[in-house]
């Protein structure tokens, strides 16, 4: 792991009596992947808002680089994080490639501007959006869409990634195929915070995993020590099972499986005939 890039400290938000974040304290380092998890309305989604600077906690701060976020110009804060939301509304029948492009607009005016094209494509073809290109947006399918809002994040180029449920209208493939760039993105030093509600996911892919519930962080520590069914089945309030499977690599750790556990259906009893 690396230097602590992005860290929150006692961070709270609440709307009127509802507190959705209570007291939150996350430390995210260069280098290493960190999956949110917990049911919904866990504070998921709002401590990843937190994170990327909107909304402001009511209480506490978020510091990038060690300096508030309070304190960071909006150019500035756009080529240090970038932010894949659930959902992207866009108003305009924009092509892909268009879209990939807005990405680069932090880097307008900047020596990097010159990069701007070699950049867009190679975030398109690592987020196997490039035969999409020239096709509009209104004109994709869910999953076509979030590989599209993907390439967008990364041809931002920022060294911290915040993604909140990137996977989720993604198939089995695309979803191995994007968690694999984002560790690859860890892996060149990039601080990188996921949200996910696939804890198989979330254990194969992250190096950390903080299970939130209520507000409030309920674990942080490694898939290992964090996704155990005691604490699953507590957080979630439905029985979980969680199965360590050898590993098929030699040398890796074993594999974690997550699963719910599923009553058995009651019998069908057949109607009497009159």
């Amino acid at each position: 792991m690396g230097v602590s890039v992005l860290r929150a400290e006692g961070a709270r938000v609440a709307y009127g009596p509802h507190v959705v974040l209570d007291g939150v304290d996350l430390a995210v380092d260069a280098g290493e992947v960190v999956a949110l998890v917990g049911p919904n309305g866990a504070g998921k989604s709002t401590l990843l808002a937190v994170l990327g600077g909107d909304p402001r906690p009511d209480a506490g701060r978020v510091l990038l680089d060690g300096t508030d976020l309070r304190d960071h110009g909006l150019g500035h804060l756009a080529r240090r994080r970038a932010v894949m939301l659930q959902e992207t509304h866009l108003s305009f029948p924009f092509r892909v490639e268009q879209v990939v492009h807005m990405g680069r607009h932090p880097w307008r005016g900047t020596a990097d501007e010159q990069h701007d094209d070699a950049v867009v494509a190679a975030a398109m073809a690592d987020a196997e959006v490039g035969h999409l290109a020239q096709r509009t947006v209104p004109t994709l399918s869910g999953g076509e869409r979030a590989r599209t809002s993907f390439a967008r994040t990364l041809a931002q180029r920022a060294p911290v990634l915040l993604l909140d449920e990137p996977t989720a209208a993604l198939d089995v493939r695309h979803q191995e195929a994007l968690l694999a760039r984002v560790r690859r993105a860890a892996d060149q030093g990039a601080a990188v915070v996921v949200v996910l509600h696939d804890l198989t996911l979330a254990a194969a892919w992250a190096d950390r995993v903080v299970v939130l519930a209520a507000g409030r962080v309920r674990a942080d520590g490694t898939p290992a020590d964090v996704l155990t069914s005691a604490l699953l089945t507590s957080v979630y309030e439905h029985p979980v099972d969680v199965w360590h499977r050898p590993p098929r690599v030699p040398g890796a750790p074993p594999e974690i499986v997550v699963l719910p556990v599923r009553a058995p259906s009651p019998p069908v009893v057949p109607e009497e005939t009159p």
